[in-house]
């Protein structure tokens, strides 16, 4: 909305400015002669003074309407800016919810082959006792970062002596 009035203020302060310039040319309208300034076919007599403070309230108006138009900008980049990092985290969360329902899911065969092998095993007679065929439950790392030592940085590359 702040974009839209900033554009309608901007662009009515250059039609009017550049009304006011190709409107009045020629040798009847020099400044030095007393000729009367039209714009849009309104009249206005006066001195130089008070064509110049015209020119400072065009001139204001379309200062005004640029400094909405940045404003409004700034404001969208900044909404949009805010829907992306919403969007990115969405989708990180989304991302570990999936690696964590794959990994109930390994768990779950995985519990379901052993329960099937000691059914199996117990079937034949050879059942073995649970403490040498159950392996030990190990929780990998979900990022890869975390496998590696931590590093410092330097500021001319790796140090090279021992500490």
């Amino acid at each position: 909305m702040i974009l839209i009035l900033g554009l309608i203020i901007l662009i009515a302060a250059v039609v009017v400015g550049l009304a006011g310039v190709f409107g009045n040319t020629g040798p009847g309208h020099g400044l030095g002669t007393g000729g009367d300034f039209s714009i849009f076919g309104y009249h206005a007599t006066g001195s130089t003074g008070a064509l110049f403070l015209i020119g400072i309230i065009v001139g204001a108006a379309a200062l005004l309407g640029l400094a909405l138009v940045m404003m409004g900008t700034r404001r969208s980049a900044r909404a949009r800016r805010k829907m992306g990092t919403s969007r990115r985290e969405a989708a990180a969360m989304e991302r570990e919810h999936e690696h964590a329902r794959e990994r109930e899911e390994l768990i779950r065969q995985r519990d379901d082959a052993r329960a099937e092998t000691a059914a199996h095993d117990d079937a034949r007679g050879t059942a073995a006792p649970a403490a040498e065929t159950a392996a030990p439950v190990t929780h990998a790392p979900t990022d890869a970062s975390t496998d590696a030592p931590r590093r410092r940085g330097h500021w001319f590359g790796h140090r090279t002596a021992h500490r």
